[in-house]
């Protein structure tokens, strides 16, 4: 390793003085302007990761959701997954390390991780539209060029184009081609055919409205375009061309407000949709004749997929084992609605997409979403086979037909990571097989009301919790308050979890009035005000 060039290149991008990050779910996030010296090092620990893995590994620089002023970055693992957890400690430790520490920092990662200096090491880059992106993905360039890496810059993708391309890349194309085109080629051919079989199929076109966020998802949408049906009509608002990112629109904004975003005009019972800033989320929604604002959110998607597949899972015949993966942030009414009239099993796991994929590949068909619409579906690499074997060979018509629809499915669904594209598409071909309205899907079951509080502590390690979050093991008595306040509401529960990205207590408790919910979770963030070192005054109703 030359440590010589190393040293000089990384005076370019130095690191301010005592600033420290921690690698999270989301990677890195910061203000723009405190990242230079991140994205440099991560370009390092890149070149590391894939020398360790045989592998090509991904660089997206995003801060997804967050404001335009922010920025961030994320490592994307050789299936296209993210990063192993150990090496989220070396990205956190890379990161801090002082100037005069990056030499003995790099060093120590490459023994850890048994790192073979020899190998070759291959990189995909890319970034999101934010102004700060263009200059930050040259530090990352930097970083790999230094240790002598190959990179190929993807230059303005979505953050799940990239893991789509790692993804290709290392399954030596077996999962598709690691190109845009070869990414609009595999999702529209598999769409076209799943429309062809609907029953309106060629009586008229099928409209939708989406907020792209004023983000990458417009201009990724905009030149797949071209590849769509000509039944499919999609009208993109927030186009990123006069306003900022982010700003009062995407899927983030639209979750939180429970309203639509900024800049699109709702006719009564028209579907919307929103992407939020790297194209990661979607979460639908529409206006009743009355006015009122319904929004379908992932719990509600993933009732949607669940049901399509559960059907062509038992008219294939085949016994396929599959579930839902959830949080203790979904909907009690979505997993009631799924476990008792729809007999599908549904798994609570902690937060954190990580722990929602990694849950999921437990079975032949795991179908995961968060509430805020970030979510996709895993298929086996066994029952992948059963499936194209069928849609193949199976002599019995009916059958083989939906072997076919599922084949298809399987290849429009992004099974590396929630993709925006992939699952609008997904769902617009559910819809338009099954026949129904965005109304009759909303129908399926109604949210119980719910709140979401935080409250500011002096320290959230003083909150610990067990049951994939759903009960809080400290302090002592917090737990038992909860109990006793649960009990008071009808169809209610609540918990507490501490924020990984802030210093706050994370509420949430539903009910089955809104007035319920709301006082329950105020008097629940008091208990935790009072019990967890409650910082400033206490929270007010």
């Amino acid at each position: 390793m030359d440590f010589e060039a190393l040293k000089k290149y990384s005076a370019l991008h130095p690191k301010p003085a005592g600033l420290i990050l921690q690698y999270g779910t989301a990677g890195f996030r910061s203000k723009a302007e405190q990242l230079d010296h991140v994205m440099f090092r991560m370009g390092l620990l890149a070149v590391l990761r894939s020398r360790a893995a045989g592998s090509t590994i991904g660089v997206v620089v995003t801060a997804s959701h967050n404001p335009e002023e922010d920025n961030g970055v994320k490592l994307v693992d050789p299936l296209g997954e993210m990063l192993h957890p150990s090496w989220e400690e070396y990205a956190t430790q890379l990161a801090n390390a002082e100037e005069q520490e990056l030499q003995k920092t790099v060093t120590e990662i490459c023994q850890k991780a048994a790192v073979n200096q020899q190998k070759d090491a291959s990189v995909f880059i890319g970034r999101d539209t934010r102004p700060s992106s263009k200059k930050l993905s040259q530090a990352v360039i930097d970083g790999v060029s230094v240790l002598g890496g190959q990179y190929h810059d993807y230059g303005l993708v979505t953050t799940p184009q990239l893991h789509y391309m790692v993804c290709c890349q290392n399954t030596q194309g077996q999962y598709g081609k690691p190109t845009l085109e070869g990414y609009y080629q595999k999702l529209s051919k598999a769409f076209k055919e799943l429309i062809k079989k609907s029953p309106s199929s060629g009586e008229g076109q099928r409209h939708l409205k989406i907020d792209c966020a004023n983000g990458i998802g417009a201009l990724k949408l905009s030149e797949m375009e071209p590849y769509f049906p000509k039944e499919v009509l999609i009208h993109i608002y927030n186009d990123g061309t006069k306003d900022k990112l982010n700003h009062l629109c995407g899927a983030d904004f639209v979750k939180v407000h429970q309203q639509p975003p900024k800049g699109l005009d709702m006719k009564p019972n028209e579907r919307c949709c929103s992407f939020d800033g790297d194209a990661d989320r979607i979460v639908y929604y529409y206006k009743d004749t009355a006015g009122r604002f319904h929004l379908i959110d992932g719990d509600k998607i993933a009732t949607l997929i669940s049901i399509f597949l559960k059907e062509l899972l038992a008219k294939v015949g085949q016994t396929l084992k599959m579930a839902v993966v959830q949080t203790a942030y979904a909907n009690g009414s979505s997993t009631r609605y799924l476990e008792e009239t729809l007999q599908v099993p549904v798994h609570c796991v902690k937060t954190g997409v990580k722990h929602l994929h990694h849950k999921a590949q437990e079975f032949d068909v795991g179908v995961y979403f968060e509430a805020n619409g970030h979510g996709t579906v895993l298929f086996s690499k066994a029952a992948e086979t059963t499936i194209r074997q069928l849609a193949k060979e199976e002599k019995d018509d009916a059958k083989r037909e939906a072997a076919k629809v599922l084949e298809n499915m399987v290849d429009l669904i992004n099974q590396t990571v929630g993709d925006a594209i992939s699952d609008m598409l997904v769902i617009e071909a559910i819809l338009a097989l099954k026949g129904l309205t965005v109304q009759q899907w909303d129908g399926f079951y109604t949210d119980f009301p719910n709140r979401l509080l935080k409250v500011q502590v002096s320290c959230t390690q003083v909150i610990d919790t067990t049951d994939a979050e759903r009960r809080a093991v400290t302090p002592p008595g917090l737990q038992e308050k909860i109990d006793a306040l649960v009990k008071k509401y009808k169809f209610s529960r609540a918990f507490v979890r501490p924020s990984g990205t802030e210093d706050v207590v994370r509420i949430y408790a539903e009910a089955d009035t809104q007035e319920n919910a709301d006082a329950l979770a105020h008097e629940v963030s008091l208990a935790v005000y009072h019990l967890a070192g409650g910082k400033g005054a206490p929270p007010q109703p």
